[in-house]
């Protein structure tokens, strides 16, 4: 059986995509891989809030404090 990670080696990965926090502004990258630093978090919140796409690592914690309590 093969191994599949064997193949992404021979793939250059696209570049994280920029974005800019819905909150602060802060600019991060995201792969979309499912590898982004986000999907590590244990921060959790529902669906995004009209007009929020992704939040920076701290604005995600906040908002997932907020919506805890």
């Amino acid at each position: 059986m093969t191994n599949p990670k064997e193949f992404a080696l021979d793939i250059p990965l696209p570049e994280p995509r920029r974005l800019a926090c819905a909150r602060c502004g802060t600019e991060f990258g995201c792969d979309l891989s499912g590898n982004c630093w986000c999907a590590e978090e244990t921060a959790k919140l529902p669906m995004p809030v009209k007009g929020e796409d992704c939040l920076c690592r701290d604005c995600l914690r906040e908002a997932a404090a907020q919506s805890a309590r």
